[in-house]
């Protein structure tokens, strides 16, 4: 069995770029992907399309406590797949050739062993260093960012959050490598605001969430080039879990619906460097 990508040969050379697109659906992504309404995103997804995948939590703590253990969000279809990341542990049989594999608990601090600045960009109340709660995900890293201006009830959170990354790498020594990881709010509920429109008394939609989608992919180019402005970029990008918005009565997440266990996913390389 042999990872998709042989991050052997990836950690070392690339930068490493992680965003989690909080909240994000599935299906409303793969339907602005087809209707041409993320271009910047568009652009690097292979063939155009989102993957679609199983996430691997059902909520924003338990998804990132496994994809920051090298779980990142499944293929949908039988396995089993092998992962891209792994910590060294006998009889996983998700570990590949091509799998980088760390003698850490988790995979930030195994890249730091390796030499990688590990650097978080926060997002919603996760990872908002408030409390103790708020401080165990951001506290893995070496540096972790976040203010209000970066949270959910943000009308301009991604900008925002674009604007302290790349000052985070124009700050960076240039011979050592980066892993950026950014939570990415917008997506998350209040979101109604980024629907022309809409009103704070009508709540969110499935619309305004897609407006939301569509308010990240227009700052999304700026992220992607800080990324890759010193080398060859990997970059992950996908969602933590999904959400509902009235599909068989239920709303939010932290529910065992399809619409939740359901991301997009992607990986591609990102070249900006000259």
């Amino acid at each position: 069995m042999t990872s998709p990508l042989d991050m052997t040969e990836i950690v070392g050379s690339h930068d490493l770029l992680l965003v989690t697109l909080d909240t994000l659906r599935y299906d409303v992504a793969q339907e602005l992907a087809a209707a041409g309404r993320i271009p910047n995103l568009a652009r690097h997804l292979p063939g155009g399309t989102w993957e679609r995948r199983h996430a691997p939590g059902s909520f924003t703590y338990a998804s990132h406590q496994a994809m920051f253990a090298g779980f990142l969000p499944t293929p949908a279809a039988p396995g089993p797949h092998p992962r891209l990341f792994a910590a060294r542990f006998a009889g996983s049989e998700s570990t590949a050739t091509g799998t980088f594999v760390y003698d850490t608990p988790d995979l930030v601090s195994g890249l730091a062993a390796v030499g990688y600045r590990t650097v978080c960009v926060g997002g919603v109340g996760f990872f908002n260093k408030q409390g103790p709660l708020g401080s165990v995900l951001p506290g893995m890293f070496q540096e972790s960012h976040w203010e209000p201006e970066f949270g959910v009830a943000s009308p301009t959170s991604f900008e925002a959050q674009v604007a302290c990354a790349e000052k985070v790498v124009a700050d960076l020594p240039a011979d050592q490598p980066l892993f950026l990881f950014v939570n990415v709010a917008a997506l998350h509920q209040p979101n109604w605001f980024h629907l022309p429109g809409a009103t704070q008394e009508a709540g969110d939609t499935r619309e305004s969430h897609a407006a939301a989608l569509e308010y990240v992919d227009r700052h999304m180019g700026r992220l992607l080039a800080a990324a890759s402005a010193r080398r060859p970029c990997l970059a992950i990008v996908c969602s933590d879990h999904g959400t509902a918005y009235g599909e068989d009565g239920y709303t939010g997440h932290r529910i065992g619906h399809d619409v939740v266990w359901t991301v997009p996913y992607a990986h591609f390389f990102v070249d900006e460097a000259r």
